[in-house]
């Protein structure tokens, strides 16, 4: 338990399903390579300050996944108004490091989770699966299958 002075809250942890669920679709790379959507990455889908050759380790790639991901979730507890579950908090934080907090921030998906349907959040979640690829928009498999496992993980939360 993390030192914490008295009446402050305590931070949450991102949940561990959560992140495998994130190194499972990004995929462990040592080494700098462009993404489907022509941006430096490396690690685990870490793109801060990332440039061509550039080469890490497994440790700095798990920091940069966890920093990453830190910040993804410190999105989601600035945007979602409704209470959370550890599982939906882990789903929206994978849906906001891939996609970036703009995109939930507009997206209908946070309209309807503020208004607390669960059920019509979870939904929004396949329509979510496309991304610009040589100037073009369009729908990639690994994608849908990324956001119905985000899907199924918010469900369980």
């Amino acid at each position: 338990m993390p030192n914490v002075p008295p009446g402050a809250a305590i931070p949450r942890e991102i949940h561990p399903d959560a992140l495998a669920l994130v190194r499972h679709f990004e995929g462990l790379y040592l080494k700098a390579y462009l993404c489907p959507a022509g941006v430096p990455t490396i690690g685990y889908g870490h793109t801060a300050g990332v440039r061509m050759g550039q080469t890490i380790n497994g440790l700095q790639a798990e920091v940069f996944l966890r920093a990453d991901m830190a910040e993804a979730v410190q999105d989601v507890d600035r945007l979602v108004t409704a209470p959370l579950t550890d599982r939906q908090r882990g789903a929206l934080a994978s849906f906001v490091f891939n996609l970036g907090a703009g995109a939930l921030r507009d997206s209908t998906l946070l309209r309807l989770l503020n208004e607390r349907d669960y059920d019509g959040a979870a939904g929004q979640f396949g329509r979510w699966v496309f991304a610009t690829v040589n100037g073009k928009k369009v729908e990639l498999e690994g994608l849908k299958k990324r956001r119905a496992a985000e899907m199924a993980l918010f469900e369980a939360g």
